[in-house]
């Protein structure tokens, strides 16, 4: 029994292990929040039961590990988790008759600050708690954050960076292609902070509230909330909080969940910390929790409801998603009636077939979700043909992720999405072709491949015709068209709608082929693959994009029509032409690895991601480190120089 016991153990770890990598790390959602949480108390009870904790535990380890786009810091005090409970008379009890602040537990991205002589020196992400990501160029443009305080000592705090649910909307609202819509605006928020290119950052409306602050010399006469008046002085927003005592903790937890129902800023929950700071010192802390603050988070509202049919949505890349339709129930104050079920995977998991009865949830009251299955019939047919098209669908697995797809490259669900992505604001942005206006013109004959959206005035006569289109409208759509065949190698790759290909990597491969785009057609996947960000399968997507004799013919006609603008390139020697190099850590001299990336590039040089015998040096500022990267350049006797050193043998 207890053998069997510590294999689910085992399969416990490994699945919340994966589930937290794809949503902190990757953006992604492979099993629902309910799910996790559930499995996350089960993971606990069976290690408070045996007496175990794998070394790779999720309740042993803290956040994700920082993706390889951004430099890393080592956080000078680590960053803890907090203690959970979704029970307020146990919350009423851990105040041991004592004061403490009540506060929003925010749910965006963990931030640190760190300001010097009344100015912001550096910004970095939570990352696992050890280690996060430097973004302090994305954190200058943050909507209400100070660059400037009256305080000139060293001060350090943390916060939350977060999208509002209206600038989420708005976002969305921008964007035609269903399937790209963000899920949250956690992700949106992720996303955005994360960011190579700031300008991307200061469209998204980040927004910073602080939640702690780490370090001041100031008399806070040892109290929370003297602290959080000092950070309103020095032009800090602060999360909205409440001093408690036993007696009012619960008229106040009443406070915080009416006020959630129409509150802007994302939050998940509650923190309670004390209000006497020496006192909660004095409790020290566990291996990943501190003992002076406990986090709340609010009981899922449930509902029964029915299954009445599973929806498939198809998209430009050919992936069908199912969404679950069933009879409206009300939760949290509006009513709902449909959920994604996001892929193959959590679909079977559910064991879904037509009426049988579900319980449905708001993820942090706000994303409707399929908690359970109560019936369980496991009797709903996957299609074995496309719903657009009519064509065979097929599962394709990725890791341990099944999803359906349609691969008929004719299929109508494919060139309404792509010619929608094409028209988009990040890519030709052309006004006045919304979704359905193109699902007429393409059922009309209008177009057939790209090129043709610069032939529509062929059509005059058709279109000042159609419901909705006047001379007027003719007239703008004409005008906007004009100016999108003025336009820029990164918008029109974007646009091309290559598959794991967004704007941000669009941007990437266009400097990294220093806007040539014939070089980057001719590029094999081993030489893509080595771009830093790339990896293998966006490089085998790129790679089989430009090689589709389809594909090749529709970019051909497309470039007829259009004019790449040329990018400003600086001239510079080719000093480093041939020579590969790695760079790894945080950077001084340069803003960030990407800035000493660029130069290396323009210098004709290149930058891979890994140390291999080729590699003609690693470039760390923290020479002595054991990183695995100084480990392996060691082992190949690649030299390891600093950054200082690498400018003067390279750069002067």
């Amino acid at each position: 029994m207890t053998e069997n016991k510590m294999d689910r153990m085992r399969e416990l770890v490994s699945l919340l292990n994966k589930a937290s990598e794809a949503y902190y790390a990757k953006n992604e959602e492979i099993i629902s929040n309910f799910e996790y949480d559930a499995l996350y108390d089960e993971l606990t009870g069976l290690e408070r039961e045996l007496g175990v904790t794998m070394a790779n535990s999720p309740t042993a380890q803290v956040g994700y590990e920082a993706v390889e786009e951004l430099p890393k810091e080592r956080h000078e005090i680590p960053m803890l988790s907090l203690a959970k409970t979704k029970s307020r008379d146990e919350l009423r009890e851990w105040l041991n008759d004592r004061e403490a602040v009540l506060s929003w537990k925010l749910d965006g991205l963990t931030i640190v600050l760190t300001y010097a002589d009344g100015k912001m020196q550096k910004a970095v992400t939570r990352g696992n708690g050890e280690v996060g990501e430097v973004v302090t160029n994305n954190a200058k443009v943050f909507r209400n954050l100070p660059l400037t305080i009256p305080y000139k000592g060293e001060l350090i705090l943390r916060g939350e960076a977060v999208i509002t649910y209206s600038d989420f909307e708005r976002i969305n609202r921008e964007i035609d292609d269903v399937q790209a819509k963000y899920k949250n605006p956690r992700n949106l928020c992720s996303g955005s902070v994360r960011q190579l290119d700031n300008q991307v950052t200061a469209g998204r409306n980040v927004r910073f509230y602080a939640f702690q602050l780490v370090r001041a010399d100031v008399d806070f006469h040892n109290t929370r909330t003297g602290q959080f008046a000092f950070l309103k002085k020095q032009g800090f927003d602060v999360v909205e909080h409440r001093l408690v005592k036993p007696e009012n903790i619960l008229d106040n937890i009443g406070y915080f969940e009416e006020k959630i129902q129409s509150h802007d800023i994302p939050s998940d929950g509650l923190v309670l910390t004390y209000e006497d700071m020496a006192y909660g010192a004095s409790l020290g802390r566990t291996a990943k929790f501190p003992r002076d603050s406990i986090a709340f988070k609010w009981a899922d509202e449930l509902r029964e409801t029915t299954l009445s049919e599973v929806e498939w949505s198809a998209s430009r890349t050919g992936l069908i998603n199912p969404v679950a339709i069933f009879e409206p129930v009300e939760l949290e104050g509006t009513t709902v009636s449909r959920a994604s079920v996001h892929n193959i995977s959590i679909l079977r998991g559910l064991k879904l077939g037509i009426g049988d009865r579900i319980t449905v949830y708001k993820a942090n009251m706000i994303i409707p979700q399929i908690a359970e299955n109560l019936t369980g019939s496991d009797t709903l047919e996957i299609p074995k043909n496309c719903p657009v098209c009519g064509q065979p669908t097929r599962i394709s697995q990725v890791n341990d992720v099944q999803s359906l797809y349609c691969d008929n490259p004719q299929c109508d669900a494919k060139k309404i999405k792509s010619f929608t992505l094409l028209v988009s604001r990040d890519a030709l942005n052309v006004d006045g072709l919304s979704e359905s206006t193109l699902e007429k013109f393409l059922a009309k004959g209008f177009l057939h491949e790209f090129a043709d959206l610069f032939h529509l005035d062929r059509y005059r006569e058709e279109i000042t015709e159609m419901e909705g289109f006047g001379e007027k409208s003719y007239n703008n759509l004409l005008e906007s068209i004009e100016r999108a065949k003025k336009t820029t190698l990164p918008r029109l790759i974007y646009g091309l709608g290559i598959e794991n290909v967004g704007v941000a990597n669009a941007k990437m491969l266009c400097r990294y082929f220093m806007y040539d785009l014939q070089a980057m057609r001719e590029a094999s996947t081993e030489e893509l693959s080595e771009i830093d960000g790339v990896g293998e399968v966006i490089a085998q997507s790129i790679h089989d994009f430009f090689r589709e004799e389809k594909a090749v013919t529709q970019l051909e006609n497309l470039l007829r029509e259009v004019e790449i603008e040329a990018e400003r390139m600086q001239e510079a020697q080719q000093n480093l032409a041939g020579m590969s190099f790695v760079i790894t850590g945080s950077l001084t001299r340069f803003e960030n690895r990407n800035a000493l990336k660029e130069e290396i590039e323009r210098r004709g040089g290149k930058v891979t991601g890994s140390v291999t015998g080729k590699t003609v040096c690693l470039i760390n500022n923290d020479v002595a480190s054991q990183s695995s990267k100084n480990k392996k350049a060691k082992e190949l006797g690649v030299r390891i120089v600093n950054e200082e050193d690498f400018a003067e043998e390279f750069l002067t």
